[in-house]
């Protein structure tokens, strides 16, 4: 059965600075469409959460549902976001994946039934994908990684990505050239130019001033694209962190059985607290600033560091991205292929926090948006 969650607000809720809340993307006056849009991992929630809010301030009404895995729903609710929550994580079987895929388009059917939506727009959620084929609603697919595995028997109405990623691997996925839409930057400038640091995450769980601070996510040891090299390097990184004089590793597990694993293969690490696990969902953003550096198995916290400008180190040993590879060119992410790469490369010391960042523009935000309401124009092609 479906169930809709209403979080209840915040005592203080998190303020995204540089959006008006009545300035407008754009000075046409657009009729009001339904707009359905699918988190289905918790990239999906930063992302997304202020292309809501500037197509609701173009007077659109937006369907947001999401999957209970990942954290997505206690970001969403970090956030204050109004949701209805379908499906969970069925396991990293391929006939587990299927199955599941089904039970959750199932489940939605009768909600995007009554909600009726002009457009549907996912950063990859194969759900919304499905549902929204079947029901012939338009398909806006976001994406950022073009080794992803997309669903092959039917085709997005359009693809949005960066710029940096190479035309040909866009053209690849089998789509005509004028529905491929492209915005500047990475996925993560549509929002960090608005992130304003909290310090009380320090205080909320645990770290001080006098330690080095590293973050650390975890490999996505269930997803398709994922290679057993990644877990040396965990390995590797772990036995580092584990011997440093004065380091304090914040890990962020992607599942419960994760967070079991590594808590009975450190038990002491974690006693004594020099390894820790937030009990409660934290903006990723804030542990990252308030890092000294990042290590991460997957793409999205790499770029959230380099869009803050914290150091950034890369366990991730699938197929290279074309961001990641930009990132890598130009010095903002440092790849490691190889244990010894760990031990060589990494570079524990302290950052200095009061640095002002270099925060892009809201360009990337405003292009995105601007795609999306040009493609609801009653003269636009579906």
């Amino acid at each position: 059965m479906s169930q809709s969650c209403v979080p209840v607000p915040l005592p203080q809720e998190r303020k995204i600075v540089g959006i008006e809340p009545k300035q407008k993307t754009t000075s046409v006056a657009l009729a009001t469409r339904a707009i359905w849009i699918d988190l289905e991992n918790s990239p999906h929630v930063p992302f997304f959460r202020p292309i809501i809010q500037e197509l609701e301030k173009n007077g659109h009404s937006v369907l947001l549902t999401a999957r209970d895995c990942f954290q997505v729903c206690g970001l969403a609710d970090m956030f204050g976001m109004q949701y209805k929550k379908f499906g969970r994580h069925y396991g990293k079987h391929t006939t587990a994946k299927i199955a599941g895929l089904a039970v959750r388009v199932a489940q939605m059917l009768p909600t995007v039934l009554r909600a009726r939506p002009a457009l549907a727009i996912s950063h990859g959620s194969r759900s919304l994908f499905v549902l929204a084929s079947l029901l012939r609603i338009p398909t806006i697919t976001i994406f950022d990684y073009e080794h992803a595995r997309w669903v092959k028997f039917v085709r997005p109405s359009w693809v949005m990505a960066p710029e940096i990623i190479p035309e040909e691997s866009v053209c690849a996925i089998g789509i005509e050239k004028h529905r491929i839409l492209r915005y500047p930057g990475i996925k993560e400038d549509v929002y960090a130019p608005f992130f304003e640091p909290d310090p009380a995450i320090k205080e909320r769980i645990g770290i001080n001033s006098n330690e080095l601070v590293v973050t650390l996510r975890p490999p996505a040891t269930e997803a398709h694209y994922h290679n057993p090299e990644s877990e040396e390097l965990l390995r590797a990184t772990l036995d580092i962190a584990a011997v440093h004089p004065n380091m304090k590793l914040v890990i962020l597990p992607r599942t419960e059985h994760q967070a079991s694993e590594l808590r009975q293969a450190w038990p002491e690490m974690f006693r004594t607290g020099k390894f820790l696990i937030p009990e409660k969902v934290v903006d990723g953003l804030d542990l990252i600033w308030y890092s000294d550096l990042v290590i991460s198995g997957g793409g999205t916290m790499n770029r959230e560091a380099a869009a803050l400008g914290v150091p950034v180190y890369s366990i991730f040993r699938g197929k290279i991205g074309a961001v990641d590879r930009y990132l890598s060119d130009t010095g903002r992410l440092c790849l490691l292929e190889k244990p010894d790469d760990v031990r060589t490369k990494l570079r524990l010391v302290p950052r200095d926090k009061r640095a002002r960042r270099n925060a892009s523009e809201q360009a990337t935000l405003n292009t995105v948006v601007g795609h999306i309401l040009r493609i609801l124009e009653p003269k636009c092609p579906q």
